[in-house]
């Protein structure tokens, strides 16, 4: 089974990493990192970069596509190329996926059109704006494709993927095996759980947070 994992300049790195890890975990899978060309991709902060080995037009009916998220996806939503390649992969994938800011470039290739999908909770109204509907759930399916929250969610997605595709006891394996069993030491990883000033300080920020300009 072929997946496909776009890469693109200020992406953020476990919308991509975290799926992958799972995803290639799964017996039979071969992972490719697709971009428009070849080369490096630097992450959002700017601090670590991530190798795309194939091109967009190496990369032609992947059974899995997963679209990450992050400040460079600003620029995706516009862009002809890679829009149209999702467009095509789309015609003939098993699967369609997104974490994060990832689903707003589906939406913008008018995949989401009056369709329940998620996306990180500072840009779901956005996502509305682009014809989707936007939900609050941690993950969602809508026939074959797959949207998931902000960042972390992308594990979670593609567990339920691996449990769809190669049943739950694989799925189990897998997470055992990276030993995903987050105790995190506050419960705050949702607006609707963190305290209400920090909630309101990540709103102040968001357009930092989104776009990673500072002014």
């Amino acid at each position: 089974m072929e997946i496909a994992i776009l890469l693109f300049d200020r992406l953020t790195a476990l919308d991509a990493i975290g799926p992958y890890e799972v995803l290639r975990s799964a017996p039979g899978t071969t992972v490719k990192f697709v971009s428009r060309e070849r080369g490096e991709k630097r992450t959002d902060a700017g601090s670590l970069g991530l190798t795309a080995d194939y091109t967009l037009d190496e990369v032609t009916k992947p059974e899995i596509v997963v679209i990450p998220g992050g400040p460079g996806q600003i620029a995706l939503m516009e862009d002809k190329e890679v829009l149209d390649w999702v467009r095509r992969v789309h015609k003939t994938s098993r699967w369609t996926t997104s974490v994060c800011t990832g689903s707003l470039v589906l939406a913008a290739a008018g995949l989401l059109n009056d369709a329940p999908a998620t996306t990180h909770w500072l840009a779901l109204d956005t996502l509305g704006q682009l014809g989707a509907r936007p939900m609050t759930e941690r993950v969602v399916v809508h026939g074959k494709i797959i949207t998931a929250a902000g960042v972390s969610a992308g594990i979670d997605m593609a567990l339920r993927l691996v449990a769809t595709e190669f049943g739950e006891e694989v799925a189990q394996a897998i997470q055992l095996g990276i030993e995903y069993d987050p105790q995190p030491p506050f419960d705050s990883g949702s607006p609707a759980k963190a305290p209400a000033a920090v909630v309101k300080r990540l709103r102040e920020r968001s357009r930092f947070i989104m776009t990673g300009k500072s002014d």
